[in-house]
């Protein structure tokens, strides 16, 4: 069997940068900022904890909730005011706001910051797993709604393990909760 690397380094750049367009930007995220042939407007922002980012000329802007592409088609509508023509690129720098807590009986309670989707199975392993005590029968994942509610969803790593069944997986979202009793 042979392996072009090249291909799958391409390959590998192809899903980031899909996974880059689909990521909503959140508070805390650093963004560059280029429009073409204006150095004064292009920066690196990091996004307030309301939600939005400010730049010269065209003023504050809602960054947040928005992906990639959302975002740099209303910096294009805002600068067309000074540019006609104006070619605006978004490099997301830093991955700040997906946020998700795990508490309770794993080996490592705590805020993890991720960097990429990742699922329930992801995230306990990233807090060292159960400890002794832990009902892997009862894990509750607290997800919050829009609307200040919370949904909460009883998940059985045991059946997810036994039966391999991935898509039981839940892939976790910026402010879920992990509840390990």
């Amino acid at each position: 069997i042979v392996i072009n690397m090249m291909s799958l380094s391409v390959a590998a750049d192809d899903v980031l940068g899909q996974q880059l367009q689909e990521y909503i930007i959140g508070p805390e995220d650093v963004l560059e900022i280029s429009i073409w042939k204006n150095q004064d407007i292009s920066r690196e922002v990091r996004v307030r904890t309301d939600g939005k980012i400010s730049l010269p000329l065209i003023g504050e802007i809602r960054a947040a909730g928005l992906n990639v592409d959302l975002l740099r088609k209303t910096i294009t509508e805002r600068v067309k005011e000074y540019q006609e023509g104006a070619v605006v690129s978004i490099i997301v720098k830093e991955i700040n706001s997906y946020k998700i807590f795990i508490i309770v009986e794993v080996a490592r309670p705590g805020v993890f910051i991720l960097k990429s989707k990742t699922s329930v199975l992801q995230a306990l392993a990233l807090a060292g797993g159960f400890n002794q005590f832990a009902s892997k029968n009862k894990v509750i994942l607290i997800r919050y709604k829009k609307d200040g509610g919370t949904e909460k969803i009883r998940i059985n790593i045991n059946e997810i393990v036994k039966e391999g069944s991935m898509d039981k997986d839940i892939i976790l979202i910026p402010q879920d909760t992990l509840f390990v009793p």
